[in-house]
């Protein structure tokens, strides 16, 4: 098969799986279900049936977690392979994202950390340096972070897809910040998040 044949059918099987997340109604599934669903989409990713959920566009991601209910969100936020997974997509697709234009003048380091994780301190650790007009985001935690974000996995999804304003979040504590407040505030604002479609 020719590289172009593989480029074609990967776009095409990356269509199919858009296609089902567009007509899947979350709101008939119950949270066991909708992991149920989507731990079936990593497994035959895993398998090579060239069905992944990295091959979800962003657009898609957004909506399916638009449309998932709290339970929804906190049922794959406990499942610790699912979990791992929409971490690492969605720190993936923050450099994707980045609006360097609006962040010409802006270096800072903001560490995350994510509750219920495997860490040594029961947390799931992240870190997303913005400097030089570019966005890296990785386990990787030798820089000294700026602000030092904690809140849940479920939480962070919500607002990483615009689903939460992350201002309601700081507010209500949902979001503990250590550190500079004004990153952490600003951060979305670096971004081009998707609105959800319907």
């Amino acid at each position: 098969m020719s590289r172009f044949s593989r480029s074609r059918s990967a776009a095409s099987e990356g269509h199919a799986v858009n296609g089902f997340a567009r007509k899947l109604d979350v709101g008939k599934l119950t949270p066991a279900q909708f992991v149920q669903v989507l731990e079936t989409l990593h497994m035959l990713g895993n398998a090579g049936a060239g069905i992944e959920l990295s091959s979800l566009t962003t657009q898609a991601l957004v909506d399916v977690v638009h449309r998932a209910s709290r339970d929804q969100l906190k049922a794959l936020a406990d499942h610790p392979e699912l979990r791992a997974v929409f971490l690492d997509e969605i720190f993936r697709r923050m450099s994707e994202h980045f609006r360097a234009d609006r962040a010409r003048h802006v270096d800072f380091v903001v560490s995350w950390r994510f509750s219920g994780g495997t860490g040594a301190d029961g947390y799931d650790r992240f870190q997303t340096v913005i400097e030089s007009g570019a966005c890296v985001s990785s386990t990787d935690l030798s820089r000294t972070p700026d602000t030092t974000l904690t809140l849940s996995v479920d939480d962070f999804i919500r607002m990483a897809t615009g689903t939460s304003a992350p201002a309601a979040m700081f507010v209500t504590g949902r979001v503990k910040v250590k550190g500079e407040y004004a990153p952490a505030v600003r951060f979305s604002s670096y971004f081009d998040i998707p609105k959800p479609s319907w």
